[in-house]
C-alpha cells in the first residue's frame, strides 16, 4: 500500500513540476522564423506581423577535481570503434570545393552580368563552388569639361564571381554569387564562441548487432511508468495497434534518480539503500526485446540536484552571494564543465548499454537558461579551463562517443526546438552543427506550445501543429547541409494539451497526425512523442 502511495505521489509530482516549468516558458521563442519555409498545401493561420526577436527567458527542455588523465586524453579525440563490429566502412569522400557564405544575407544571381536576384542565403551556409571567373562591369559617369560641356566616361571594374551549387528547402539549386561573399572555412564565418569548435567530419556508424533504424517512432516513459507492470503492458499493447515501436525510458531523470541500481551511483554518490523502480533489469529488457521495441535510455546530463547536493562546489552559483543559481523550477544545476559529472553520466550510460539499450539519449545536454547569456557575468560556471559553452558541450559529446561506441550503442541528443533557427548557441552551448556533427541522432523539442505567439509568422503556433513543426524542422534540415556527416533529425512532438497557452487547442490524434505529416513532407519518418503523464491513448482518439 505504501509503495502504491509513493508511486502515485511520484507521478503527480512529476506532472506538476513539468507544467510549472513549461508554463514559464511559453514565450521563449518569439521572433523565430526564416524566409522561404512555407509548408506545402496546408491551411494555416499566418500573422501579418513579423515576429519580434526576444531573449530566452526561462526553461523549456526535458536537463575530478584535478581532471583525471584519461579524460584529458579524450577531450579532443575522435570516437573509436575498438572491438565493436561496424558494418559501415570509412568511405572515400570526393574532394569538393566548399565555401561558406559570410554575410547575414547573400544574394544569389542567375548570371554575373547584371543578372537578377533569384535567391538569398543566410550566413554560414555551405555551398559547392563549381566555377570562378572575373567579370568586368562597366560604369558610365557624366563628367563636366573645362568648356562647360559634358562627356560620358566609361570605366571598368573587375569583380570576382563564383558559380555555386547548394541545397535549400529540400531542393538542389545553383546560381552565381560575388566571391567576396564566400570564405573557405566554416569557423571563419561563425560567432566568436564557436571559433574553437572542431568541425572535422565524424562518420556515423552502423553496428552489425544493433542495426541503425530510421523509422523510430517512440514515446517517453518516466521511471514510474516503467515500474508499473500494468502500465507497461498497456503501452506494449499500444505498439501492436499503432506505429509506435520505441520507448524512451528515464534511466537517470531530471531529479537525478536512477531506474535501476548501478555501480556508477555507488562510485560517485555513495551507497543508496532506497527503493529502485526496476529490480530485475534483465527481465525488464527481455520483455521489451521480445516485443520488438527499440529501447532508448534517457540520461539527464547537467540538471542533477542529487549530484549537486553531494558536490556543492560543482554547482553553478551567483557571484554576488554564492547561492546556487536556478531557473523557475528551483532545481540546482551542475556546471557542464565538471569532468567528474561527465564520467558519472557516461558510466551510467555504459551500464544501460550493456543491459541492451539500443541508444543513449542525452537530455539537458546544455547550460541552464541565462537570458540568452546576458546573465553570464553574474554567474560562476566553475569554468577553470576557460572554455566556451558550445566548446564544452562538444567535448562532452566527443567523450561520450569515444566511451560508448565500443559498446555498439547509438548516441542522441535533445536540443531546444529553436536551435535549428538560431545562428548561435542561444547562450546554452547548443549550436546545431556542433551537436549534429557529434551524435547519431539530434532531437529538437519542437512542441508547438513552446513557441511564443507570432513565431514563424503564426499567430498561435500551438493552434497550428503542422505549420509549426514544418517550419521549425526545415531550418534544422537546412543546417544539416553544412556538415558532411550530419545526425538524423528525429524531433520530439507534442502529445499533450497546453491549456496554459492563450489560444491553445486540444491535442488528440488529429493534431499528432498533423505533426507527423509535417515531418513526412520533409522526408523524415521518425519522431518521439512527449506526454508528461505518459498517457498515450491520445494517439488513437
Amino acid at each position: 500500500m505504501n509503495k502504491q502511495k509513493k508511486f502515485m505521489t511520484g507521478i503527480l509530482g512529476a506532472i506538476a513540476v513539468y507544467i510549472a516549468v513549461i508554463t514559464a516558458t511559453a514565450d521563449i521563442t518569439r521572433g523565430i522564423g526564416l524566409e522561404e519555409k512555407q509548408p506545402p498545401s496546408e491551411n494555416v493561420q499566418v500573422s501579418s506581423n513579423e515576429a519580434d526577436t526576444t531573449n530566452l527567458k526561462a526553461e523549456q527542455e526535458h536537463s575530478l577535481e584535478g581532471y583525471n588523465t584519461s579524460l584529458e586524453k579524450v577531450e579532443n579525440a575522435s570516437a573509436e570503434s575498438n572491438n565493436t563490429k561496424i558494418t559501415s566502412q570509412p568511405t572515400e569522400v570526393k574532394t569538393i570545393n566548399y565555401s561558406f557564405t559570410n554575410k547575414q544575407k547573400s544574394n544569389i544571381f542567375d548570371n554575373p552580368n547584371n543578372g537578377k536576384v533569384m535567391d538569398t542565403l543566410i550566413k554560414a551556409t555551405r555551398v559547392e563552388v563549381e566555377e570562378e571567373k572575373d567579370v568586368e562591369n562597366q560604369k558610365q559617369t557624366k563628367v563636366k569639361k573645362a568648356d562647360g560641356t559634358f562627356e560620358i566616361k566609361v570605366t571598368g571594374q573587375i569583380n570576382k564571381w563564383a558559380k555555386i551549387k547548394y541545397q535549400k528547402n529540400l531542393k538542389n539549386k545553383e546560381g552565381w554569387i560575388k566571391a567576396e561573399n564566400l570564405n573557405k572555412e566554416f569557423n571563419s564565418v561563425i560567432s566568436a564562441d564557436l571559433k574553437n569548435i572542431d568541425f572535422s567530419p565524424v562518420e556515423k556508424p552502423n553496428f552489425t548487432e544493433n542495426p541503425k533504424k530510421t523509422n523510430v517512432r517512440g514515446i517517453y516513459l518516466t521511471v514510474y511508468s516503467a515500474a508499473s507492470d500494468k502500465k507497461m503492458d498497456e503501452l506494449i499493447a499500444l505498439t501492436k495497434r499503432t506505429p509506435i515501436n520505441a520507448f524512451v525510458i528515464d534511466v537517470k531523470d531530471d531529479s537525478g534518480h536512477l531506474l535501476f541500481k548501478t555501480d556508477a551511483e555507488k562510485t560517485y554518490l555513495g551507497e543508496n539503500k532506497k527503493y529502485y523502480p526496476i529490480a530485475d533489469m534483465e527481465k525488464f529488457m527481455k520483455k521489451l526485446k521480445d516485443n520488438n521495441i527499440y529501447t532508448i535510455a534517457r540520461i539527464v546530463s547537467f540538471k542533477d540536484p542529487r549530484y549537486a547536493k553531494k558536490n556543492p562546489d560543482k554547482a553553478i552559483i551567483k557571484r554576488a552571494d554564492g547561492t546556487p543559481y536556478t531557473n523557475s523550477d528551483g532545481v540546482i544545476w551542475v556546471s557542464a564543465h565538471d569532468r567528474n559529472l561527465w564520467k558519472y553520466n557516461i558510466d551510467v550510460a555504459k551500464e544501460a548499454a550493456k543491459l541492451g539499450f539500443n541508444e543513449i539519449q542525452f537530455d539537458y545536454v546544455r547550460f541552464p537558461a541565462s537570458n540568452g547569456g546576458k546573465l553570464d557575468k553574474q554567474l560562476d560556471y566553475r569554468n577553470v579551463k576557460s572554455e566556451t559553452k558550445p566548446e564544452t558541450i562538444q567535448k562532452y559529446l566527443k567523450y561520450a562517443r569515444k566511451e560508448l561506441q565500443p559498446l555498439g550503442v547509438y548516441i542522441s541528443a535533445d536540443v531546444y526546438g529553436q536551435v535549428g533557427s538560431s545562428a548561435d548557441d542561444m547562450g546554452l552551448g547548443q549550436h546545431w552543427e556542433t551537436v549534429s556533427n557529434e551524435v547519431d541522432i539530434i532531437s529538437p523539442m519542437a512542441y508547438p506550445s513552446h513557441y511564443g505567439n507570432g513565431v514563424y509568422g503564426l499567430s498561435v503556433p500551438d493552434a497550428n501543429p503542422y505549420a509549426t513543426i514544418y517550419r521549425s524542422t526545415i531550418d534544422g534540415v537546412n543546417r544539416n547541409n553544412n556538415i558532411t556527416y550530419p545526425a538524423n533529425v528525429r524531433p520530439w512532438l507534442q502529445a499533450f494539451t497546453a491549456k496554459w497557452v492563450k489560444g491553445y487547442i486540444p491535442y488528440g490524434k488529429k493534431e499528432i497526425d498533423a505533426q507527423v505529416k509535417a515531418l513526412k513532407d520533409l522526408g523524415i519518418n521518425e519522431y518521439l512523442l512527449w506526454s508528461p503523464s505518459n498517457r498515450y491513448g491520445i494517439v488513437e482518439k
